[in-house]
């Protein structure tokens, strides 16, 4: 995965590309899933499913990383959105 992220990185000009990492423990993701998609993961009806049978490399060189096990959606998505208009991202 980390490797795809570079790649992407890699593709634009410097500057264009804005990581964010969204960093949730597992537990909490499961905890907030609305669809079940987690459980359906671990009775094996969904392959390739990130942390469960697929691996999660946690991004080295976000440039946002928030840790929304301690924040509201709401809050979380404010956060983003000021750090961006910050960057000059958003007006």
């Amino acid at each position: 995965m980390r490797g795809e992220h570079e790649l992407a990185r890699n593709l634009v000009e410097a500057g264009e590309f804005i990581e964010i990492f969204v960093d949730t423990p597992l537990a909490e993701v499961q905890r907030r899933d609305p669809k079940g998609l987690y459980k359906k993961a671990r009775r094996g009806e969904l392959k390739n499913f990130t942390g469960i049978d697929s691996p999660h490399e946690a991004p080295q060189t976000a440039e946002i990383h928030i840790e929304t096990s301690c924040y509201s959606a709401e809050q979380a998505a404010d956060y983003i959105v000021e750090q961006l208009r910050k960057r000059g991202l958003l007006h």
